[in-house]
């Protein structure tokens, strides 16, 4: 998942995005709210998490002018993080687009659990779970595993880091394919510490654990990728 981070101190927007790396999110950060309006016209990102007290534009402005139709995803989801805890500043920041509220300090296990509420919601999913045929991704628990039939225990499938991003990725867009560029925005946003044909490298090591199971990971030639059953392929 690609989150773009927008806080000017530098110290705590270091540990928050320690913290969302650590958890597998490709986060890049901007410290002003002009430059994060900048970005956002041109780049999709799949979550934003914005402080209200930024100099210039701040974080309640900065969250009105990113629902512009404009805008390269005006239906990004936002949450919204300040030191400020009156009620007024909740109401106004819930009317002016935010999709939910943190006051600080705050711990990080929360924050990652609202962060992956939010993607939910964005997704209409229900549930922290992701499935796709027998393959089931526990995003809370990090755990994938593909699920037994007839009363048999579930099969446990080891991901490395961004393998996990990759099929993570995949899951949430299923049955629709998913382009090459994207994969490789959510492995690595800004900090483009792999190349593109890495996504080749990743897509080929699920391929070889997923594929026992009757799941395909197709490739669309110039495209990307997209998870297809082998038994409804093969009809």
């Amino acid at each position: 998942m690609r989150l773009l981070l927008v806080e000017d101190d530098v110290m705590v927007a270091s540990g928050i995005k320690l913290g969302l790396a650590d958890a597998g999110y490709a986060v890049d950060w901007v410290g002003s709210g002009e430059r994060a309006q900048e970005v956002l016209a041109r780049e999709s990102f799949d979550i934003g998490v914005i402080d209200i007290g930024l100099p210039g534009i701040d974080g309640l402005e900065l969250t009105r002018l990113l629902r512009r139709p404009e805008m390269a995803n005006p239906a990004m989801p936002v949450l919204i993080l300040t030191a400020r805890d009156a009620l007024q500043d909740r109401v106004q920041g819930l009317d002016l687009g935010a999709d939910d509220y943190m006051v600080k300090p705050f711990e990080l296990p929360e924050l990652l659990a609202r962060l992956r509420a939010l993607l939910r919601r964005s997704q209409a999913a229900t549930t922290a779970v992701l499935s796709f045929g027998p393959l089931e991704l526990d995003s809370a628990n990090r755990r994938a595993s593909i699920v037994g039939t007839e009363g048999a225990a579930a099969t446990a499938i080891e991901l490395g880091p961004r393998e996990w991003t990759v099929l993570e990725y995949l899951l949430i867009h299923a049955p629709k394919p998913v382009s090459k560029d994207k994969l490789l925005q959510a492995l690595t946003g800004w900090d483009k510490e792999i190349t593109p044909n890495a996504v080749e490298v990743y897509v080929s090591r699920l391929r070889s654990k997923l594929e026992p199971h009757g799941i395909a990971l197709r490739s669309i030639r110039g495209f990307g990728y997209r998870l297809e059953l082998v038994e409804a392929t093969a009809r």
